[in-house]
C-alpha cells in the first residue's frame, strides 16, 4: 500500500480512522466527508498508536503501521487461528495466544503476533495435553481450555525470555565459539542518511568490518548480514541470522533530524510496553549504551523498546544502535574520524563481553579495553 499522511483522503483513510476510533484514540465523526480526510487529529491519533505499539512515531501510515492497525482489530477468539505457510496470520489475537501458551509452559517462542511453525508446535502440544484434537487450529474448543486454565503465575510472556537468560548463562563467559551477526544498515543504492559529506551506509559498513575483525580476534564467529553493495530487507536480514543460528544480532545505524541540535547515541531492543521484553536484548542494549556514552562523549539518549520487524523476526536477542546524528555537526565530525570508529567498535565488543560475564570479574564502565578482553580469553583458555 502507499504511505498515507496528513492531507490524504479516501476510503483507506476512513478505514484507519474507524480503527483508531474503535480504540478510543479518536472521537466519533459525524460528517462522512470528514471521515475520509487525513487531518491533524488523525495524525495525532496515529502517533499515539505508534508510540503505544513501539513503532516509529512519525504520524505516517506505512506498511508496518498499517499491519499493526489491522492486527489490532482481532482479539483471541474472534477468528480461528492456524499456521498458513503462504500467508502467515498476524494480529493481536496471535500475540495473545503466544503469550497464553508461554505462560502455561508451552514454548511458542518470542511473542511477536506472527503465527509461525513454533507457535503451531506449541499449540499442538497444548491440545494433546488437554486431550483435544491436535490439529494446530485454535478454535472454540481450544479457546475454552485456554480460558479455563487462566493463571496468574506468569504474565507478559516472561518464560521465553527466562530461557534466553539461561542460554546466556550456560554459554559461559568466554567469547570463543559464539556466533554474532553484525548488520550494517542500508547498503547498495540505499545510502540511508546522507549529510555533512557522510553516508550512513558507508559508515555502517566500515564499523561492521572493524567490529568483525575484533570479534574474530577473540575467537568469535562474526558474520556480516550484507555485502558492501547489497541492501536486503529487514525480513531477509532476520532470516540470515536465523539460518546462521546466531547467538546475538547487532544492527548498526546513524540517525538524522531536521534540527541540527539533535545528537547522541541510542540503543533499541524488542519490547511491547506491556511487560513483554527481550530480557537479554534489553540487558545488552543497556551495556552497549553505557559503554558508548562513556567512551565517545556522545549524548546518552538511553535505551528504548520497539516492535520493529528486525526484532520480531529474529529468534536470537537483537539490538539496534543509532550511533550519532549525521545532521549534527559535532556527531558528524566524530563519525568521520576512523579512530573514533575504532572506539565505537571496541565499546560494542566490550558490551558483548560484559553480557557473557554476567557480572563476574567485570570492570567499571568505559575502562575495559580490547587488550583486557583478549587477556581474559587467553586466561580462560589455559
Amino acid at each position: 500500500m502507499r504511505v498515507l499522511r496528513r492531507g490524504d483522503a479516501g476510503p483507506d483513510v476512513a478505514e484507519i480512522r474507524s480503527t483508531l476510533a474503535a480504540m478510543e484514540l479518536l472521537p466519533p465523526v459525524t460528517e462522512s466527508g470528514e471521515y475520509e480526510v487525513f487531518d491533524t487529529a488523525l495524525e495525532h491519533a496515529v502517533r499515539a498508536f505508534q508510540q503505544r505499539r513501539g513503532l516509529i512515531t512519525d504520524g505516517l501510515v506505512g506498511p508496518a503501521t498499517y499491519q499493526a492497525l489491522r492486527g489490532a482489530g482481532f482479539h483471541l477468539g474472534s477468528r480461528p487461528l492456524t499456521y498458513m505457510f503462504s500467508a502467515p496470520m498476524q494480529g493481536d489475537d496471535v500475540f495473545a495466544l503466544q503469550e497464553r501458551l508461554t505462560e502455561l509452559g508451552f514454548d511458542a517462542g518470542r511473542p511477536d503476533g506472527h503465527f509461525g511453525p513454533q507457535t503451531e508446535r506449541a499449540l499442538k502440544t497444548f491440545q494433546r495435553d488437554m486431550r483435544l484434537v491436535a490439529d494446530g487450529m485454535c478454535g472454540p474448543a481450544t479457546i475454552r481450555e485456554l480460558h479455563r486454565l487462566s493463571s496468574p503465575r506468569a504474565r507478559g510472556g516472561r518464560p521465553v525470555f527466562l530461557r534466553e537468560q539461561e542460554q546466556v548463562r550456560q554459554a559461559g563467559p568466554r567469547l570463543r565459539g559464539k556466533r554474532i551477526v553484525i548488520d550494517p544498515g542500508h547498503g547498495g543504492e540505499d545510502l540511508g542518511v546522507v549529510a555533512g559529506g557522510l553516508r550512513e551506509a558507508d559508515i555502517a559498513w566500515d564499523l561492521a568490518r572493524r567490529l568483525e575483525g575484533r570479534m574474530q580476534a577473540t575467537g568469535m564467529e562474526a558474520l556480516i548480514s550484507r555485502g558492501p553493495n547489497q541492501s536486503p530487507s529487514e525480513g531477509d536480514r532476520a532470516k540470515f541470522a536465523n539460518e546462521a543460528g546466531a547467538d546475538l544480532f547487532l544492527s548498526l545505524h546513524n540517525d538524522k533530524n531536521p534540527s541540527p541540535k539533535a545528537q547522541g547515541v541510542a540503543s533499541f531492543h524488542f519490547g511491547t510496553g506491556n511487560g513483554t521484553t527481550s530480557t537479554v536484548g534489553e540487558l545488552l542494549a543497556g551495556f552497549i549504551q553505557r559503554e558508548l556514552a562513556a567512551r565517545t562523549g556522545m549524548l546518552d539518549c538511553r535505551t528504548h523498546y520497539k516492535t520493529w520487524e528486525i526484532f520480531t523476526r529474529t529468534r536470537c536477542p537483537a539490538v539496534r544502535i543509532e550511533i550519532g546524528y549525521l545532521t549534527n555537526p559535532e556527531d558528524s565530525r566524530k563519525l568521520a574520524d576512523p579512530a573514533f570508529r575504532d572506539v565505537v567498535a571496541e565499546g560494542i565488543l566490550v558490551a558483548v563481553k560484559r553480557l557473557y560475564l554476567l557480572g563476574e570479574g567485570d570492570q567499571p564502565t568505559g575502562t575495559f579495553t580490547f587488550a583486557d578482553v583478549l587477556a581474559h580469553e587467553l586466561a580462560k583458555a589455559e
